[in-house]
């Protein structure tokens, strides 16, 4: 067997286990499995290992970067078997690379103020579009974390989300790393704080981006509706615990 297929056995594999502890997680949380969805997180790697991860059955996948986006798109624009498959901005977007990431990507996870959801807004107003995109939120409350506080999301819901230019989807959060229980209080306060704007601004707010490699289980338990995986779908030396 050759190395390609041999990873390609790894990436299959590897996304059914993967696919089945999703699953597991939502049914303890009361949910069914196809109301969590996960993301293959491809910053790590090139546009052939996405190739592979799109044969072992992925459909979704996120970069952190808006160059890095674009270098992937381009490089994979060609192939057959990428059609409809779907590119999302997960990480950091600077306001002087929002033209790179709008009409290119399915959602924009990261709005993280309420002046850069007005850029966004604006930049995608001109171009006569709408981005669909989800509200970082800092639940955790870390210095070292982007994003809305949850005080600020309260003080800016109403007006972000009546901004033309953009949906608002739902919202997005970091947990903090190694600490199982902080990460559980985080994914539940995200649960939370979506119920309390569904409320408050009448729409469903039906994405809750949370969860990635060494967490998605517990996140999922907690109600998060959109996983967010890169090791433990590319890395063969990433053990599921």
């Amino acid at each position: 067997m050759s190395e390609d297929q041999t990873y390609a056995s790894f990436l299959s594999s590897r996304r059914e286990e993967i696919l089945e502890r999703i699953g597991a997680s939502a049914r303890r949380s009361g949910r069914e499995p196809g109301q969590v969805e996960a993301i293959a997180v491809s910053k790590t790697v090139g546009p052939d290992e996405v190739l592979l991860a799109r044969r072992a059955g992925w459909g979704r996948f996120g970069e952190n970067r808006p160059q890095e986006l674009v270098r992937k798109l381009e490089a994979l624009s060609g192939e057959p078997e990428m059609t409809g498959v779907r590119f999302d901005m997960i990480g950091n977007l600077q306001k002087n690379k929002i033209n790179q990431v709008i009409g290119r990507v399915s959602l924009i996870h990261s709005i993280s103020s309420a002046h850069l959801a007005q850029a966004v807004s604006t930049r995608c107003e001109a171009r006569g579009i709408v981005a669909d995109v989800l509200l970082e939120t800092n639940v955790s409350g870390e210095a070292s974390k982007s994003g809305f506080s949850c005080e600020e999301l309260r003080a800016a819901a109403e007006s972000v989300v009546a901004l033309p230019g953009i949906r608002v989807l739902g919202l997005m959060t970091m947990a903090p790393a190694g600490d199982p229980a902080a990460a559980r209080r985080t994914f539940s306060g995200l649960r939370e704080l979506a119920e309390e704007l569904r409320a408050r601004t009448g729409l469903p707010l039906e994405t809750l981006s949370c969860g990635m490699s060494d967490d998605f289980e517990a996140a999922v338990e907690e109600g998060s509706t959109l996983v967010r995986l890169g090791r433990c779908v590319f890395d063969q030396g990433y053990a599921l615990s």
